[in-house]
Formats: C-alpha cells, sequence, structure tokens
C-alpha cells in the first residue's frame, strides 16, 4: 500500500518479478484486502503476458490500518496497529515469509524493521545499502539516509555490513572499501571520517583508503575499481539524490535536439536507470528488509523483489552474522 503510485505499481511490480521468477517463488501482498483484490484482478488481465499462470503464486493478506508517508517513524509501531509494515515483518518474525519489500515510508519502515526482527549482535544501528551505477560495475554505497550522524565505531560497522552484502549479493571476492571525504590524504575529512579512517586500516576488511565524490561515477580511485563506499546517512542521502536527478537532466538536454537518436540514448543511459536496481536492503537487521522509493515504479518493484530473492538465496544474513562474528569486533573494528 506504499508508494506514490500505490497500490498498482506494487501489486504489477510483484506481478512482474513472479513471471520471471521460477515456480518456488510467492508473493503475499499485504494491505487492505478489497483494494488490492480489485487492483490485481484488473492487473492479472492487463498486465502478466499471454501464457504466463501466476495468480496462484499470490496471496493476500489482510492489513487494514495504513501509514503515510508523512507520518512519524514511530506510526509502525502504534500497538494494536494493523499496518502493512507491521504485519508484512511479522511475518518474516513468524517464518511465514522471507523477505519484506516496501516503498512505504522509509522511516517507518526502519523503525518497524529494527524492532520487530532485531539487530546482529554488536551492531548499534541498521543501515541502508544502495547500488549506485558507475563507469565500471554497480558499486555499494553505505549509509545512503539511515542515519544522519555517524560516530568513527558505526562507520566502521557499514564498512563490515557493505563488505559482506557486495560479497554475498554481487559475487564481489574481497571488495574494495573506501571511505568517502574530501580527499585522498588520511588528515582529510570532518571529525568522525579522519577518525574511521584510523580504524578503517585495522579492521580486517579491503580498505583502499579515503575516495571523493568524483570517483563514484568511474566506480574507482586512483589505487584502482571500488566495491564499497562508506559515509553517514546524511552525506549518502545528498550524494543518492544528487544521482538520481543527472540522468533525467542529460536525457532532457540531449532529446531536446529532435535530431537526436533516442534510442542510442536509451541504450547508452540505460545502467543509470535506478529503477533497473530496485531497492536498498537495511542491512545489520536480522532479516530482510528491502527500501524502495517512493516514487518506484512497477519496474523498480519488480527488481526490488528480485533484490530480496537473491538475499535469500545467498543466506545474506547469516553470512553477515558469521562474518562479523569469525572476523572483527564490529563495534570497535578491530579484528578480533
Amino acid at each position: 500500500m506504499g508508494g506514490d503510485f500505490a497500490p498498482r505499481a506494487t501489486i504489477a511490480g510483484a506481478l512482474y518479478a513472479l513471471a520471471e521468477l521460477s515456480d518456488e517463488h510467492v508473493v503475499q501482498l499485504v494491505g487492505q484486502t478489497e483494494v488490492i483484490e480489485n487492483q490485481l484482478a484488473e492487473l492479472l488481465r492487463t498486465t502478466v503476458p499471454e501464457g504466463t499462470e501466476v495468480r496462484h503464486r499470490v496471496s493476500v493478506i489482510d492489513a487494514p490500518d495504513s501509514i503515510s508517508m508523512s507520518d512519524k517513524a514511530t506510526a509502525a509501531l502504534r500497538s494494536g496497529s494493523q499496518n502493512p509494515m507491521t504485519v508484512g515483518l511479522r511475518l518474516q518474525v513468524e517464518h511465514a515469509s522471507d523477505a519484506f519489500v516496501s516503498a512505504g515510508n522509509t522511516g517507518a519502515q526502519m523503525a518497524a524493521s529494527a524492532l520487530l526482527l532485531g539487530r546482529h549482535a554488536g551492531l548499534t544501528r541498521p543501515a541502508i545499502a544502495t547500488l549506485f551505477p558507475t563507469a565500471l560495475r554497480p558499486i555499494v554505497v553505505i549509509d545512503s539516509g539511515a542515519n544522519v550522524d555517524c560516530s568513527a565505531d558505526e562507520l566502521v560497522q557499514f564498512a563490515w555490513l557493505g563488505s559482506v552484502y557486495a560479497e554475498s549479493v554481487l559475487g564481489r571476492e574481497r571488495p574494495v572499501v573506501g571511505l568517502l571525504s574530501i580527499g585522498e590524504e588520511k588528515e582529510k575529512g570532518n571529525t568522525a571520517t579522519k577518525a574511521a579512517h584510523v580504524l578503517f586500516e585495522t579492521a580486517g576488511f579491503n580498505f583502499q583508503g579515503n575516495v571523493e565524490g568524483r570517483d563514484l561515477p568511474a566506480g574507482a580511485s586512483d589505487r584502482g575499481p571500488i566495491d564499497v563506499v562508506v559515509c553517514d546517512g546524511f552525506v549518502g542521502n545528498v550524494v543518492l539524490k544528487f544521482y538520481e536527478a543527472v540522468m533525467p537532466m542529460i536525457v532532457g538536454l540531449l532529446t531536446a535536439d529532435p535530431a537526436f537518436d533516442n534510442a542510442m540514448l536509451e541504450d547508452a543511459l540505460g545502467p543509470l536507470d535506478s529503477t533497473s536496481y530496485g531497492g536498498a536492503p537495511l542491512l545489520g537487521v536480522k532479516g530482510v528488509s528491502i527500501i524502495c522509493h517512493g516514487n518506484s515504479t512497477p519496474r523498480a518493484i519488480k527488481n526490488a523483489v528480485k533484490v530480496a530473492v537473491r538475499a535469500v538465496d545467498t543466506k545474506m544474513n547469516q553470512r553477515i552474522e558469521e562474518r562479523l562474528t569469525q572476523f572483527a569486533n564490529p563495534v570497535s573494528g578491530r579484528v578480533a
């Protein structure tokens, strides 16, 4: 029920995902039953590719209450509330589902996920890991909006989370971690960044050094390719929103020329389309909670569902737990 184009975009995205996933995968649509059933019936007639049978792989879970995009983060935690966030996440707690995907209120999803799913031992806060397209291959930027102010120890935690995510879900061997700052030198940056740099050097993950904003689109710094970029949620979210505005600006400038080849443009800029990556996992919670942009299209929702499936299939959370326990104290950043 969440998102600017819900419930149509959400339900359509789920159906698109089912059409591309194997028969073992099913989707639970959580929200107001009558609204969902009406929209589902229409979309099954008009959206699902002909010859694709998916209705038997869809169930509707009633959650009559609602959370608006303007509600406070604590809205999902109201006692007795039967809102889709709480109901959907409880399904996972009760082992009735494996993952949760939403384009609704981000703050409410983070709060409910942390409370209901719980955090990995030793971690102070969960963080949002967002895939950024680059000239080489996508990189993980963490945190991209969950935590505005962060300590050096928390940045170390984010680096571990992002590193395991890149390894588990993206298949990167010994992912390269960079710390986002205003210069490559370790002396550059604010107080938290400079303190984090010292911790990163002995934390045990594959730390490359500081990276700058210009390194993100390139996917590499002067030292080589990057897999994970670590920053606080304030900086990460500013960079994310800037990134999202770049492609529409380029498209607008180029298509202003009526002689320009639009098909060629779509092929060239396709990797910059954020809907290709769908949703961002909230890392650090003991479950799979995928956060989608409020303006998610059906294509974005479809890919977010596939991100969730990948996280479950690769046992991402188990690997996070094992790696944090095996290699480091995630709070201090020091190797155990």
